[in-house]
C-alpha cells in the first residue's frame, strides 16, 4: 500500500511529475458554483463545461451517483468529476454525501490511474459542502487507490 501524502497547498496545482488526476466531488443535480469547483473554474473552463453537458444528458449519458467523468485540461493533467453527493443541501436523509458513490467513483479513478500511471491529487473530497467526514472517506481512498499502489496527495488549502 502506498501511504496517502498530506500537503498544505492548492489541489488545482498538483506537485508531482508525470500524469496526474485531480479528483473532486460533484452533485447529481448538475449544479456547479460553490466550493472547490470555483478554484477549478478559475484555472480551466473545460471541467465545468463538460460536467454541465454531461448533466444535461442525464442517466442516458451515464450521469449518476458513482459515475466519473475524466476531463483533460493539459497533456499531463485530467480532472475527474466524481458524482458523490445527492443534491446540494442537508435534508431528512442527512448530508448530501453518499459514501457508496464516493467508493464507486474512486474505484473508477483507480482503474484510470493504474491504466495511465497517474498520481491522484485531491482536496478532502466530500468533506466540504457535501458534509462528509474524512474519517469515513479516507479508508475509501486507501482501499480504492493506495492499496492499488496509486500515489495520492491530499491537499489542505492554506498555511
Amino acid at each position: 500500500m502506498t501511504p496517502i501524502r498530506y500537503a498544505q497547498g492548492d489541489a488545482t496545482s498538483p506537485q508531482a511529475s508525470g500524469p496526474k488526476i485531480i479528483v473532486h466531488c460533484c452533485n447529481d443535480l448538475g449544479k456547479w458554483g460553490a466550493g472547490f469547483v470555483l478554484a477549478l473554474s478559475a484555472r480551466w473552463l473545460e471541467p465545468e463545461a463538460e460536467y454541465k453537458a454531461w448533466a444535461n444528458l442525464g442517466a442516458a449519458g451515464g450521469f449518476a451517483l458513482g459515475a466519473v467523468q475524466f476531463v483533460p485540461v493539459r497533456a499531463d493533467l485530467v480532472v475527474a468529476n466524481l458524482i458523490g453527493q445527492r443534491g446540494i443541501k442537508k435534508g431528512s436523509k442527512g448530508p448530501p454525501i453518499r459514501y457508496e458513490a464516493i467508493a464507486a467513483g474512486l474505484a473508477k479513478v483507480g482503474d484510470h490511474a493504474a491504466a495511465t500511471g497517474a498520481s491522484v491529487h485531491m482536496p478532502r473530497i466530500g468533506c466540504g459542502l457535501a458534509g462528509g467526514k474524512w474519517e469515513l472517506v479516507e479508508p475509501l481512498v486507501q482501499q480504492h487507490l493506495s492499496a492499488r499502489g496509486v500515489a495520492v496527495t491530499v491537499y489542505d488549502f492554506g498555511g
